[in-house]
């Protein structure tokens, strides 16, 4: 049996489709974008950092000089440590977007050090899991105009190792441990896509389906706080002793590409994957804790008396606050 199992097979072409992925200017989100552009996807790259995003772009246009038929690579910026960057981002893509039909939240923080957001949320919360709770809702009325439509959300293995701490999810009154923090935000990742996919139910909207996802321990640069966060060299003692278990970026993406594009699980939405297969997630992952997770991100980042299931497809987010 091969060490590393799981691979998106599908060879469906995604031309005259929309995608978009938050943090694709390396890692798992560059071989994703990278994947949907030779499908022939408008892939629009969502970054913190324009100018390596514009390295990441000319890097996969030029590894696909020899493809025919190919996409096309759209940069915007779009910082997830802070709310106002989300809704600008999601005014940006609304105004500029008819279509979007693959949602990917990707980019996320692991184990950095102890800080707050401008929002004053904890970093691995507000960027892994808050920013694109935000996002995802904003732009919900055009995803659902979109149809067929997928939302897949990279979450990790790492939420079994801990729970999730509702009265205390930005760690005002708890000290602070690093890979507890980022495995709260991973919990909250699969809570939110289990949540997204009832409500989508309950209020009779079909085509949406929603994916979270383990995408297996991989050589990125996710793991650049380590040494800040455990120990000086703690990133390279790591990396060699896991070195034989982890992933290329190209095999890391496999089970995000399945769940955004493979037929295969087309009828599916709400279930949690690895390695292109449905997995059961940590028995945190629960109805009740997606529900009670889902009022208090909808309270922690303004939503207001919106409601992105029967609203209609806004150009202006002003009034949303």
């Amino acid at each position: 049996m091969p060490l590393f199992s799981g691979r998106c097979l599908s060879t469906v072409k995604l031309v005259g489709k929309t995608a978009l992925i938050t943090g694709c200017n390396t890692g798992i989100g560059k071989e994703t974008a990278l994947d949907f552009y030779k499908r022939g996807a408008r892939v629009i790259m969502a970054c913190r950092s324009l100018e390596r995003a514009e390295e990441a772009k000319a890097d996969i246009e030029k590894s696909c000089n020899n493809i025919n038929e190919t996409g096309h690579l759209v940069i915007a910026k779009c910082d997830l440590t802070s709310l106002k960057s989300v809704r600008e981002f999601a005014q940006n893509i609304l105004d500029t977007e008819p279509q979007i039909n693959i949602l990917v939240n990707n980019a996320g923080v692991m184990m950095c050090p102890k800080g707050e957001t401008e929002d004053g949320f904890e970093i691995q919360f507000a960027t892994n899991h808050l920013a694109h709770f935000l996002l995802t809702l904003l732009l919900l009325p055009r995803i659902r105009n979109s149809k067929p439509a997928r939302v897949v959300t990279v979450s990790s293995r790492a939420h079994i190792r801990y729970g999730i701490n509702f009265d205390d999810l930005n760690y005002k009154n708890r000290p602070y441990v690093p890979a507890e923090g980022y495995s709260q935000s991973k919990i909250a990742n699969i809570l939110f896509s289990m949540e997204l996919a009832k409500k989508l139910k309950e209020y009779d909207i079909e085509g949406v389906n929603t994916y979270s996802l383990h995408p297996g321990v991989i050589k990125t640069e996710l793991g650049r706080h380590l040494n800040a966060t455990l120990f000086r060299g703690a990133r390279s003692l790591i990396g060699f002793f896991l070195s034989p278990f982890m992933k290329s970026p190209q095999l890391g993406a496999q089970t995000t590409i399945y769940c955004a594009i493979d037929e295969k699980c087309a009828n599916e939405t709400g279930l949690y994957y690895s390695d292109c297969a449905v997995t059961n997630p940590a028995k945190v992952i629960n109805d009740e804790n997606a529900q009670k997770l889902w009022e208090i991100s909808c309270e922690l980042v303004g939503l207001g008396d919106y409601n992105p299931f029967t609203a209609e497809d806004l150009t202006n987010l002003k009034n949303i606050s």
